[in-house]
């Protein structure tokens, strides 16, 4: 390839591959191409000879890519929030994320890249999230990781969105395994032991919908979107800013599964609950559904406050749990919460009581990095780059999987069951590359049943 009759440089070849993955590959002008080089100080024998990662995600409505290295530095990032344009359509509508993924993904690898100012052709590897999330936008990010791998010729790693969550702490912190995650957000919930890179111990988990979705639902319909203050946040951050001025208990409301022995949350009722609080409301005040309500600060902040008391009340159980049975430390044990809602300040407090209570560490990353981003991508990438799991050289065949669910488990080669007087595990690791996330749950009785201390047969 060859420009004004000369051998491109590495850096451009690069870049023009990029172009082609994203189906725009164009040949730049004589102006465009001298503009491009001067916007990198950078000389084409340096050599890099730490790992780095390229890390792309497109699992819902954020298009992000970053690049990582070994150390922990963040060379470069970008990101594009589509947050705007869906809370214009009252939530997300897959295809048209999917379309606003097609149309940034190629500018925002660019920008990472360019920021960095580290070539393609020196990437480690390139990460990419396939699971869980929105088929529709996987598809778009797995779709140009592939063709950008097979272009440079570069190792791929499949990333698990919640185990990128569960690891970013890693990236701040200074943080040994094995430690308790409570991974919170607007489509997951679950509680689980981080025992290894890729080795999760799951002890409870939402039962129906995610606590960041339930403030979402809320939000749109205490017609938030219309309050003067809140007009431009997403439905989560609205409901935490309108609380600040609410009387969390105006309304006597019970957590959800408050007799319930176990580490498993809900939060479906909680939403018909407000919902119901809403409509009575709407008849009292004589309004319309999509106006706001005078109370809706005091509604608010009871939903937020009920979410956290039940957030508490389910890790609180898990950390004696596991102090009980010596699956975490007995002293310096730490409790990591990631994920979108972990960036909820009112719901770290809670966890925090929890955490002093029980002489544990509560460790929140940032909130920039508690929201889906490329760095934890491209972290999760370095993290099993160092421990040579899930590493591909061959893409052919690969797909996303949209949902994470337990109990499909079609390729396990694995199975150990542990017991002891209260309860059974069961640890299944599929023999698929990057399906290392680790399957667990409670069969027989209950979990708490000593911690609670419930009788035998009760």
């Amino acid at each position: 390839m060859s420009l004004l009759g000369k051998e491109l440089p590495v850096r451009v070849r690069n870049m023009l591959m990029l172009n082609k993955t994203a189906g725009v590959f164009s040949k730049p002008s004589k102006r465009k191409f001298y503009a491009f080089l001067r916007t990198f100080n950078f000389h084409p024998r340096t050599q890099f000879f730490h790992k780095i990662v390229l890390g792309i995600e497109t699992s819902c409505d954020d298009t992000a890519a970053a690049v990582v290295d070994e150390t922990g530095n963040v060379l470069g990032e970008a990101i594009h929030s589509q947050t705007e344009v869906h809370l214009k359509t009252g939530g997300i509508i897959p295809p048209v994320a999917q379309q606003l993924h097609r149309e940034n993904i190629q500018r925002i690898v660019q920008e990472a890249l360019s920021s960095s100012r580290i070539p393609p052709s020196e990437l480690s590897a390139i990460a990419t999230t396939i699971k869980p999330g929105l088929a529709l936008s996987l598809g778009v990010g797995l779709s140009f990781s592939v063709q950008l791998v097979n272009q440079l010729k570069k190792p791929f790693i499949p990333i698990h969105h919640m185990e990128a969550h569960a690891l970013t702490i890693r990236l701040t912190n200074q943080v040994e395994f094995p430690f308790l995650v409570l991974l919170i957000s607007g489509g997951h919930c679950l509680l689980a032991i981080a025992r290894g890179v890729s080795d999760f111990l799951l002890l409870g988990k939402s039962l129906d919908i995610a606590p960041g979705d339930m403030l979402d639902k809320i939000a749109r319909r205490l017609s938030l979107i219309k309050h003067p203050e809140c007009s431009g946040m997403s439905g989560g951050k609205a409901i935490e800013h309108l609380a600040k001025q609410g009387n969390r208990f105006h309304f006597d409301i019970s957590p959800p599964m408050d007799r319930v022995k176990n580490c498993d949350f809900s939060f479906s009722g909680l939403q018909h609950v407000i919902e119901r609080i809403i409509v009575q409301k709407e008849k009292k005040e004589g309004i319309e559904k999509g106006q706001v309500l005078s109370s809706a600060a005091d509604i608010a902040a009871a939903v937020q406050h009920t979410a956290a008391c039940h957030l508490a009340k389910r890790t609180h159980r898990a950390i004696l749990f596991c102090k009980q049975r010596e699956l975490l430390p007995q002293s310096n044990a730490v409790l990591v919460v990631s994920g979108g809602v972990a960036s909820n300040c009112y719901i770290r407090r809670a966890l925090e009581t929890v955490t002093d209570a029980t002489q544990c560490t509560l460790l929140c990353p940032p909130p920039r990095l508690c929201t889906d981003n490329g760095i934890m991508i491209a972290w999760n990438g370095i993290e099993r780059l160092r421990a040579g799991l899930g590493i591909l050289h061959d893409v052919e065949g690969i797909r996303y999987e949209p949902k994470y669910i337990q109990r499909s488990w079609r390729n396990c080669h694995k199975s150990t069951t542990f017991k002891n007087e209260d309860l059974t595990f069961t640890f299944q690791v599929s023999k698929s590359p990057g399906k290392e996330w680790i399957a667990a749950g409670p069969s027989g009785r209950s979990l708490f049943s000593k911690v609670d201390g419930e009788k035998e047969g009760h």
